[in-house]
């Protein structure tokens, strides 16, 4: 089967959560050639921290399922995840990560906390890192230089 990457769906979903005044990151879970679910940034308008694009992702992908683990599914994400999405992602049990933008800050798979190198990480998906990072990284800082 071709590679088809589906980071153009997460950029719309994060160029949606820049609309709605939030970090604009954006999340879609795939089975094979099918979008499971979607999701963009949504910690402000929710009042919850937990409300981050990848969360609320598997948390539509795993009610669309009924089922806790999203096996054999891939995640695209246009920030590198941080630890509480990186631990999110690990018990979904994601097949494959690919995200965009790295994060210095706040990431939890490159850098940071690491995650998926911790010994008590129980599952670790296949990680593909820089997929549309130019857009990626251009969708936030021109989202926080309109912060300043």
């Amino acid at each position: 089967m071709k590679f088809r990457s589906f980071m153009d769906v997460a950029l719309d979903e994060a160029r949606a959560a820049a609309a709605r005044g939030e970090v604009p990151v954006g999340a879609v879970i795939v089975y094979g050639v099918t979008i499971v679910a979607r999701a963009g940034n949504r910690m402000r308008e929710l009042s919850d921290p937990t409300a981050h694009a990848e969360v609320l992702a598997i948390r539509a992908a795993c009610a669309a399922l009924k089922s806790e683990r999203l096996i054999g599914h891939d995640l695209y994400v246009t920030l590198e995840p941080c630890p509480m999405c990186a631990a999110a992602i690990s018990a979904a049990r994601i097949e494959r990560l690919y995200y965009g933008a790295t994060d210095p800050k706040s990431g939890g798979v490159a850098v940071g906390a690491r995650i998926f190198s911790h010994p008590q990480c129980h599952h670790v998906p296949e990680v593909y890192d820089g997929f549309a990072s130019v857009e990626s990284e251009a969708l936030l800082r021109e989202f926080f230089a309109k912060q300043r």
